[in-house]
């Protein structure tokens, strides 16, 4: 087989690149590993204190959100009520709106809103990075020292060869355990983040109906 001139600098290029990746690669999956870890335990400790809120009682807050007589009366309401926190610092600063115009109000509504779902969104951005290059990065983990430790069995040198090996399992079970702890911290998170979305815009609702009357 007749090698095409210059070849052999190109093939040396890419050992040398994909020899230099072996480090960073170790040091972002250790990284990753740490977070799932860190991330894990926020998602038990946010489960804990977590607000579960039944049918019922979101019938009744509506109600009496629809009902409520003065902008005072629905500020006792909010305040009273059950919710997190940032769902009554929204509602409150509807609330707080009520001299606008009704077209205006919803714009500020809707615009609340927004803002907390882009916060939500943020909060799930590093989790879901983790889910998609934690495997990647443990794949990349496998394969670059494998190339060393299979020029290192052709000339007979097996312990370069097992060091190989360990290195390259070790790198794709800490990839894969990352990515599977985040992605099930993606899925319960973003369930929550939708429950809590679905019930803010359920109560924004209320309060812009009777700000409308």
């Amino acid at each position: 087989m007749v090698a095409i001139p210059g070849s052999e600098f190109l093939t040396a290029a890419l050992n040398v690149v994909s020899q230099s990746l072996q480090i960073p690669v170790i040091i972002f999956l250790l990284l990753f590993a740490i977070f799932a870890v860190f991330a894990f335990g926020g998602l038990i400790s946010d489960y804990k204190s977590r607000i579960k809120l039944t049918r019922e009682y979101k019938e009744k807050l509506v109600f009496s959100l629809v009902n409520a007589s003065s902008v005072d009366s629905l500020i006792d309401i909010v305040n009273g009520s059950a919710i997190y926190d940032n769902q009554k610092e929204v509602l409150l600063k509807i609330i707080n709106a009520h001299s606008l115009s009704s077209d205006s109000r919803e714009a500020w509504a809707l615009n609340l809103i927004e803002e907390e779902e882009v916060a939500m969104a943020k909060s799930l951005e590093r989790v879901d990075i983790v889910t998609r290059i934690g495997p990647t990065l443990g794949l990349m983990g496998t394969l670059i020292p494998m190339g060393p430790g299979l020029a290192a069995l052709g000339s007979g040198d097996v312990t370069t060869l097992a060091n190989a090996i360990i290195v390259a399992f070790d790198t794709t079970v800490v990839g894969i355990g990352a990515g599977a702890v985040a992605y099930v911290i993606s899925k319960i998170r973003r369930r929550w983040y939708e429950e809590y979305s679905s019930n803010l815009q359920l109560f924004v609702n209320a309060v812009l109906e009777n700000l409308n009357k």
